[in-house]
């Protein structure tokens, strides 16, 4: 379904409307669910995967929080129509609930969001995007934001941990600081939709569209932006065209090279992980990878926009708890490997979860699971990951592929993991191996991995991936 963002007008949503959410087990749609429920909307929602015992974590605390959960097939509609549809770019034409009210106003998930942080007074907003890392750095903003006393509200496009509870996924929380930290997604280009006061923009990578295309929408995106911009630096060589002078602009860079604020030294030894920054300041990271390290100047660099000083914000940001699925660690196979699982699904981003494994397994191997989240997104990134994983897999890790992840709706089922896997073993250096079921290759996995080696399961919108992590480290996984 197409939509216009940037000249979308933006609806007026009355005290007290009600809204229903089409696809609200999505982990953007949920979080917005919960945050528009807490400011006294009433809200309700539909999912196809309601029943799935993986999507509980999400749809069980929306249901505690008072929001009830209906079939995605148009019954909601027997309750009395809402006074919006609220849906997601995932949403097809002919969904049960669009028949099911075709008179009812649709407005897109990024629309509501605009709508309701407009609606907010006194508030001061922060989008975080990028290609890579801004679910990671916006949890981690919010959270320094938090630990510092701003008492902001964050919206995530995952669960963070500090601010996971009974009613709550962890996904949003509401502050009455007036601050709102939140994720703006490139991926359906809705990021144009938002006119917020500060934006962060991590970087331009190999995900969903070229980066020429890319750096067009993060341009746009600028020119909706209030008052600064935190850019790192290769994403500002590509995008300072766009950057209006009036605009505050901080650079930051992982590479110590120019910028503002730059990463000038990393390293991990005996499970503490060090960064440096501009020379001088030393901090202590909760979590391992380069990238984290790239993620923690970040958020210094927009702290430092909204006057924190970094002698404030360093020590808070050991504290990050972290996001759910990001490097998490499982536990232990039953042979002692380790096992971790993260969200990764793009090529700098499996590449970085693969360099944050190989840092925890000086003497061992990796072997690296990797689910596509859908055949489209194969395709695309089919000519870029294989140099990537050529540069960065050592001579015994091992990357094996699962077939793409599959949620419904219109696919051309190509290409599929046995196409790319094959292309790769005759062009590479190595065998890449594929394999068409988990429990198979949980035996092999659990056969082959030991003590010395890690487990790492790769891949975005399935939930169960997590829960499959999980069964490795039992017996019969």
């Amino acid at each position: 379904m197409s939509q216009d963002f940037e000249n979308s007008p933006l609806p007026v949503l009355p005290a007290g409307a009600a809204l229903h959410f089409v696809g609200v087990g999505g982990i953007g749609m949920s979080g917005l669910a919960g945050m528009l429920a807490g400011m006294g909307y009433r809200v309700t929602g539909s999912d196809r995967g309601a029943k799935q015992p993986e999507n509980q974590r999400i749809i069980g605390a929306l249901e505690r929080a008072g929001i009830r959960i209906f079939a995605q097939d148009g019954s909601f509609a027997g309750d009395g129509l809402p006074d919006f549809l609220v849906y997601s770019s995932a949403i097809e034409e002919d969904n049960a609930d669009f028949v099911a009210a075709p008179r009812v106003p649709r407005i897109h998930r990024a629309v509501t969001l605009a709508a309701a942080i407009n609606a907010m007074t006194d508030c001061c907003s922060i989008a975080v995007s990028g290609s890579c890392g801004k679910t990671t750095v916006t949890g981690w903003l919010g959270e320094t934001m938090y630990l510092a006393g701003l008492d902001p509200s964050c919206l995530n496009g995952g669960l963070m941990n500090r601010f996971r509870a009974d009613a709550c996924a962890g996904n949003y929380r509401h502050g009455r600081g007036g601050y709102m930290v939140f994720e703006a997604d490139e991926s359906d280009r809705s990021l144009v939709a938002y006119s917020p006061d500060y934006g962060l923009i991590m970087n331009i990578g190999t995900d969903h569209y070229s980066k020429e295309e890319l750096a067009e929408v993060f341009g746009r995106f600028i020119g909706r932006l209030k008052k600064g911009l935190v850019v790192e630096r290769e994403a500002w060589t590509r995008l300072k065209k766009y950057i209006p002078p009036h605009l505050k602009t901080v650079v930051f860079d992982g590479d110590g090279v120019e910028g503002d604020w730059r990463l000038t030294g990393y390293r991990a030894a005996n499970g503490t992980i060090i960064a440096e920054v501009n020379g001088s300041q030393i901090i202590e990271l909760p979590l391992s990878g380069r990238h984290n390290a790239v993620n923690a100047v970040a958020v210094m660099a927009v702290m430092d926009l909204l006057g924190v000083p970094a002698e404030r914000t360093v020590p808070l940001l050991k504290e990050f708890k972290g996001v759910w699925r990001r490097f998490d660690f499982a536990g232990r196979t039953p042979a002692g490997a380790r096992v971790y699982d993260d969200y990764a699904h793009n090529v700098e981003k499996i590449a970085s979860c693969i360099a944050s494994a190989q840092e925890l397994t000086p003497d061992g191997r990796v072997f690296a699971v990797f689910q596509p989240h859908g055949f489209g997104p194969l395709g695309f990134m089919r000519g870029e990951l294989l140099p990537a994983l050529e540069s960065v897999l050592r001579r015994d890790d091992c990357f094996i592929f699962l077939p793409p992840f599959y949620a419904g709706g219109t696919s051309s089922f190509k290409p599929t993991s046995q196409e790319v896997a094959a292309e790769y073993a005759a062009q590479g250096g190595r065998d890449y191996r594929v394999c068409g079921e988990r429990r198979e290759l949980g035996a092999l996995l659990r056969a082959e991995a030991g003590p010395n080696d890690l487990i790492l399961i790769m891949g975005a919108r399935d939930n169960s991936l997590s829960d499959w992590a999980a069964e490795l480290t039992r017996h019969g996984g």
